[in-house]
């Protein structure tokens, strides 16, 4: 495997990563853009709505079809919350040209329709077309009020937004429905027009590529042509390792008709050093991360106190998120468990055996991220957004580094910000 990039314009970046492992092609285009309460509804309505029609391909029934065309190649595109970062995720899958039987320049055409599909969308009276939007302000609304469907998940979002309120990590990254009235296809258009100009563009193309071929057709794509005037104003917010003060802890109880209670515990990592987020990570697998964890054998297995019991590290925000699901009644006992076994950790209560079985979870997990093509790219991407890249074997390399005495540093430096419980 062979990874690079070249920046082909102001805040547009092409990353090649030429592998042969795999018979298809992927192509992703991702747009970053800040995390903000008044637009975070119009960029998840228009991730959806670009999928919907181009200029030159004017319904999801057309682009489908000329996809079937390209060999079943297959296209789909969503959109994330990567820290502080907004981002809107477009990819096109297809088989390699080395596969089908005749000589045919299918790279080209993926190229072509990926980026008319995000560069040139269907209009109508100088705004995107209203049937669309409609369309897709009814299915917005739908995925908005169905995230308390999922309790525990729902659980997690709400612990969120209460560890970080006023924060732009605490918004919802599809939205809100009382802003889809405001929206009319005409300022949607408008709002898009500066996104595109705005946001940092990276492109990534993986496969088994001519690298110098693949950029000379991306760069010399008419949509991409158009994008010469582009004013690229937004640089990605990096990973931040906290370094605030420790703070009251914030309890939240919300009352629903719940089956089984699901609590939700947002740790604070205030530490830094060169490897703390390897660090943090090794504590996250040590205290939540698999069926070895302190978690799962202390409050599930020994305790029988939890269906559910692990934790989360999010290496953007440098936060962990403890998650169980309990009967209700056991809510103390659970919490007062779970404490424990944060400040056994802190004593440098735990054996090199448990250290091992955090890395290994680890290494492992790093080592599957090149069989996948969809998974090896957002790896990359997230390097990209860090802007601290780490090729795949240092990564392990310093997974492996981590010491005692550097977990035990680091759990010293970590405190309960919030606890949110969802209880009848």
């Amino acid at each position: 495997m062979n990874y690079n990039k070249k920046e082909i314009k102001k805040g547009i970046t092409i990353h090649n990563i030429a592998t042969s492992k795999f018979k298809t092609n992927l192509f992703a285009v991702f747009l970053a853009l800040p995390l903000e309460r008044e637009n975070v509804t119009k960029n998840a309505l228009i991730t959806a709505i670009l999928r919907r029609g181009t200029q030159n391909i004017q319904s999801q029934d057309l682009i489908s079809k000329k996809l079937e065309e390209m060999y079943g190649a297959s296209f789909d595109c969503g959109i994330e919350k990567t820290g502080d970062n907004h981002i809107m995720k477009f990819y096109l899958e297809a088989i390699n040209e080395e596969f089908i039987p005749e000589k045919e320049e299918l790279t080209k055409k993926c190229i072509d329709i990926l980026f008319d599909i995000i560069f040139n969308p269907l209009l109508e009276n100088n705004g995107f077309k209203q049937e669309y939007v409609e369309s897709e302000k009814n299915n917005l609304k739908q995925i908005i009020e169905s995230k308390i469907d999922n309790k525990r998940v729902y659980a997690l979002e709400r612990c969120i937004e209460e560890m970080f309120k006023n924060e732009p990590y605490g918004l919802y990254r599809y939205g809100y429905v009382e802003d889809l009235d405001k929206i009319t296809p005409q300022n949607l258009y408008e709002y898009y027009k500066k996104l595109i100009n705005e946001c940092k563009i990276d492109i990534f193309v993986s496969g088994t590529i001519d690298n110098e071929k693949v950029n000379h057709m991306i760069e010399n794509n008419e949509q991409i042509k158009k994008l010469n005037e582009r004013q690229a104003r937004y640089n990605v917010i990096s990973e931040k390792t906290n370094q605030g003060e420790v703070k009251e802890v914030n309890t939240v109880e919300e009352h629903m008709q719940v089956g089984q209670g699901n609590l939700v515990i947002g740790l604070d990592i205030n530490f830094q050093n060169d490897n703390s987020k390897f660090i943090a990570s090794v504590y996250n697998a040590i205290l939540g991360g698999g069926a070895n964890s302190k978690l799962f054998q202390n409050v599930r297995e020994k305790e029988s106190l939890a269906y559910t019991a692990g934790s989360t590290y999010k290496r953007q925000k440098n936060v962990i998120f403890i998650r169980c699901g309990i009967e209700i009644a056991n809510f103390e006992k659970a919490l007062e468990t779970i404490k424990l076994q944060l400040t056994d950790i802190k004593e440098g209560k735990f054996s090199e055996e448990d250290i091992n079985n955090a890395k290994e979870l680890i290494t492992e997990s790093i080592r599957g991220i090149s069989s996948e093509q969809d998974t090896e790219i957002t790896y990359y991407y997230g390097q990209e957004l860090s802007d601290n890249f780490v090729p795949l074997d240092e990564y392990i390399e310093r997974i492996n580094n981590v010491t005692i005495k550097d977990i035990q540093e680091l759990a010293n430096k970590t405190f309960i910000d919030t606890i949110y419980f969802l209880r009848d």
